[in-house]
């Protein structure tokens, strides 16, 4: 399998193999040679209908019956390759030549590529396209570059102040505590303290403790799991207990989700019922949507189990057994490797929930969690050491 971007006559191809045959999409216009045009491109595949558009131009290659998944384990080549031959002679036209030319802001699965002289895992022959201190991002939030004697300077629009304009007018002068964020409310020239996990208060300065989690929209937990390299991945389990008035929420996703080739099991609401989703490899996500009459969104407490038995799922909703369904009887994929990540109500501030699960859950979770194990441990975990924002103390209040 592969998939392969490049120039050919002046086009750009996009060449991709799933296992059964390539797909060639070429633009329709030519790109500039001159070297000193700036294109944008966007090429990729859903299933197996491939797309290319250069400087908003589209073409598009409908789907026809076949193979869906990218299966590639190599490491990602931008410019050229380590070695030509390395190249499948079905992903390029003409003999394989390395690129000449500049290539900024690669996007890939939603991920910008930091393309700096550390980042990348190698490479070499590489060069400074600007050939200045100001580059392409150095300046944020559209702020313009200045080469001065020493290096450079930002002029920032006028919501903007810091070195890079990396900090909103209405946070510089914030009084958020105790390892807070501070997120700026334009329209009222102010801002709102989000509070890291264990702190409360407008100002995040009032110390608080909990054994029951409260989230309230923009929450999450992220767990580190300290027993992860002792783990049976092919026989995981989480339990846990939620209650809820909202239809809708991401309850806890097991896993990194740091990018789509990443395994997880997750569990969440859909039109107010239960549904889990795992993905043990492949980026084949099995859904599991409980249809009973039962609703899940009634504010009372439900305790919820997911076990998985190499590809054999069982889940219990109060101690029903709602779900048991071998999920690929050719075993291919046996193990859940989560990488000892948990995540609870929701992803890092600003990932949203429908972004990162690809639609599988539409919001972040509202409501309270509390009494979660992981696998057979005797101890509840400790959600108070994890990291996170935005969490209350639930029990407090209702």
């Amino acid at each position: 399998d592969f998939l392969c971007i490049s120039l050919v006559n002046g086009f750009t191809q996009l060449r991709y193999n799933l296992g059964d045959k390539t797909v060639i999409l070429q633009t329709i216009q030519k790109v500039h040679a001159n070297g000193n045009t700036w294109h944008s491109l966007s090429a990729g595949r859903t299933g197996n209908e491939g797309y290319l558009d250069l400087d908003g131009i589209n073409v598009t290659q409908k789907a026809s019956p076949g193979m869906n998944a990218l299966d590639t384990h190599t490491d990602f080549f931008v410019g050229g390759v380590s070695s030509l031959n390395l190249v499948n002679p079905m992903a390029i036209e003409n003999e394989p030549t390395g690129f000449t030319g500049c290539i900024r802001e690669i996007v890939i699965n939603n991920r910008e590529l930091k393309l700096t002289a550390t980042d990348p895992k190698g490479g070499a022959n590489i060069g400074d396209c600007d050939g200045t201190d100001c580059g392409y991002t150095v300046c944020k939030n559209n702020g313009t570059c200045q080469l001065e004697n020493s290096g450079f300077s930002c002029s920032c629009p006028k919501e903007w102040t810091g070195t890079t304009c990396e900090q909103s007018i209405h946070c510089s002068q914030n009084m958020c505590r105790s390892q807070a964020l501070c997120i700026p409310q334009p329209s009222s020239f102010s801002y709102t303290c989000v509070c890291a996990l264990g702190w409360t208060g407008k100002y995040c300065d009032n110390k608080i403790k909990f054994y029951i989690a409260k989230f309230v929209g923009n929450s999450y937990i992220k767990y580190t799991d300290p027993f992860y390299g002792k783990r049976d991945l092919q026989h995981s389990r989480l339990s846990l207990n939620f209650t809820t008035n909202q239809t809708e929420g991401l309850i806890a996703w097991m896993g990194k989700s740091e990018d789509e080739d990443n395994d997880f099991l997750a569990i969440g609401l859909a039109n107010g019922t239960l549904k889990v989703v795992i993905n043990l490899g492949e980026r084949i996500s099995v859904p599991l949507m409980h249809s009973k009459y039962f609703s899940c969104s009634d504010q009372r407490w439900h305790f919820t189990t997911v076990v998985q038995n190499q590809t054999c799922i069982k889940v219990y909703l109060d101690e029903e057994l709602i779900f048991f369904e071998d999920i690929d009887p050719q075993r291919k994929y046996t193990a859940l490797n989560y990488g000892g990540i948990c995540y609870f109500g929701g992803f890092e501030i600003g990932r949203k929930v429908n972004i990162v699960t690809a639609g599988l859950f539409q919001k972040e979770f509202i409501g309270k969690i509390k009494d979660v194990v992981l696998f057979q441990d005797s101890k509840k975990i400790q959600l108070m050491k994890a990291e996170g924002y935005n969490i209350y103390d639930g029990n407090s209040g209702n």
